[in-house]
């Protein structure tokens, strides 16, 4: 028998086949009219048929799911107009997780996990700078180097920027001020905490996908209050997210249920100032990762919200009231009607605008994966607390995580950081002056034959010191020699004039 999850109940019972859950989904709505419910309901339907969740806590809300419901009458009421059989409270096995490590375990991934692509939109840089970020990637590949925590990026960056003339036949030009607009926006995320985010140990995607000892699915709720408030980290979060999970996930084909689901609230900041090769990366992901087993939940406020080229791959919906005051509000309605499965009983348009909280047109695909004509439905209540849980309620969820003591302690091991560092380092230390060439030769012939003994230097008597002369006899010796010197040149003359008279005769 095919599992399937009670959503609410419409004409007929409205229900989600789970074996078309990963063929992903949307839910939308006005703030306050019932999404994180809707949200709540279907996370409790997956875990109860053994299918973890991840699920993106934006303002604390789900956090209930991992207390029982208090119940009373107007739940047990309300169950009953929605189709439920009897409402029995239950609770969820929660996982807590935060990227800043104070509400859960810490969420980390380092550097290399989220590539060139993703953190030039993280760090919005321009064009010349990401392809800058890219060659640096690229030589640390072949370098060896590996990146886990920003130090390590910095590092790698200050190391190419002294050396960019060299690396430059190879590599291309290295700029300096691209280079120094990089390091500034790395400070920039540090500041912002998003230091926390990178590092090791990472998140092992086999702790998503376990189950608890009576085989119910995980809940892990992603605590977002604070990481809501960096745009930019938070859509490079969930990106990475989902490349992981298409990365290393085994191909899983058609099967009777879904290996992991995943619910992404505020869905808008993933795209919000993406280039086209990023959304285009994103829509490649979504459409290619229900082969691995996973769906993909989108809950948003508007449909509008989301690229065309997205939103046609969501196969299950669920569309909570819409307000039409403005052009784009009535753009809105019109889009969202349209996606819908026609009705002759509904008019989708009208209704959309008319359904009170708690009320919600739905459409899930059903046999042979044909969506169903879009049914009015009062969403059923959820059997998890609603609302967020205590400070102490919530440590007491984290004390019997099944995952407690993996993640709580950062690791530092050598990396780029320290490689770069010790290479520079060798680099400007004095070098140990190399023995003379004699003095080794001398060295060696002394360490094959000893030292043996040197005779006593023989001491060479020295010349007594000649006595000066008196002026006298300066005077005599400068006449001789002026004397000599004339007869010299005198007979000299004689000598040529005979030899060259000989030669005239």
């Amino acid at each position: 028998m095919n599992a399937s999850l009670l959503l609410g109940l419409g004409d007929t019972p409205q229900t989600l086949d789970a074996r078309y859950a990963n063929r992903h989904g949307l839910i939308a709505g006005a703030t306050g009219t019932g999404k994180t419910i809707s949200l709540q309901v279907m996370a409790e339907g997956f875990s109860a048929i053994g299918v973890p969740v991840l699920a993106v806590d934006i303002k604390g809300d789900l956090s209930g799911i991992a207390k029982l419901s208090a119940g009373g009458p107007k739940l047990e009421a309300r169950a009953q107009r929605t189709g439920m059989a009897s409402y029995q409270p239950a609770a969820c096995p929660v996982v807590f997780w935060d990227v800043f490590g104070q509400r859960g375990h810490p969420l980390r991934a380092t550097v290399s996990d989220l590539g060139p692509l993703l953190l030039a939109r993280l760090l919005e840089l321009s064009e010349v700078q990401a392809s800058l970020l890219t060659l640096a990637f690229r030589y640390a590949d072949d370098q060896g180097l590996l990146l886990l925590d920003l130090k390590d990026l910095r590092a790698l960056l200050n190391h190419l920027s002294a050396n960019a003339k060299s690396l430059g036949a190879e590599y291309g030009l290295i700029s300096p001020a691209s280079v120094a607009a990089i390091q500034r926006a790395l400070l920039g995320l540090e500041s912002a905490g998003g230091d926390h985010f990178f590092g090791e140990p990472a998140l092992d995607l086999s702790d998503l996908l376990r189950t608890d000892l009576s085989g119910r699915g995980l809940v892990h709720l992603l605590a977002a209050d604070k990481l809501f408030l960096q745009p930019q980290l938070y859509g490079a979060v969930l990106l990475w997210l989902l490349s992981e999970l298409y990365e290393q996930l085994p191909e899983q084909g058609d099967a009777d249920k879904p290996r992991l689901v995943l619910f992404l609230d505020e869905a808008h900041l993933l795209f919000k100032d993406a280039s086209r090769v990023l959304i285009d990366k994103v829509e490649q992901v979504v459409r290619l990762i229900r082969s691995k087993g996973v769906g993909v939940y989108f809950v948003t406020q508007n449909p509008l919200d989301l690229p065309e080229s997205v939103l046609a791959q969501l196969g299950n919906r669920v569309q909570h009231a819409l307000r039409a005051f403005t052009p784009r509000d009535q753009k809105a309605v019109r889009a969202a009607a349209e996606t819908f499965r026609a009705n002759p009983g509904v008019d989708v348009a009208t209704a959309i605008t008319e359904l009170g909280v708690g009320e919600a047109l739905v459409s899930t695909l059903g046999g042979e994966g044909v969506p169903s004509p879009v049914q009015r439905t009062l969403m059923r209540p959820p059997q998890s607390s609603i609302g967020a849980l205590g400070d102490a309620e919530r440590q007491a969820v984290l004390d019997r995580s099944p995952v407690r003591g993996r993640y709580e302690q950062a690791v530092d091991r050598e990396s780029a950081y320290e490689r770069l560092t010790a290479r520079a380092q060798q680099a400007t230390s004095p070098a140990a002056p190399a023995p003379a060439a004699d003095d080794d030769w001398q060295r060696q012939v002394e360490d094959a034959f000893g030292r043996g003994s040197k005779p006593a230097p023989t001491t060479v008597p020295r010349k007594p010191a000649r006595r000066g002369d008196s002026v006298a006899e300066a005077a005599v010796k400068s006449a001789v020699r002026g004397l000599s010197g004339t007869l010299g040149r005198e007979i000299g003359k004689q000598l040529l004039r005979g030899l060259l008279g000989s030669l005239k005769r």
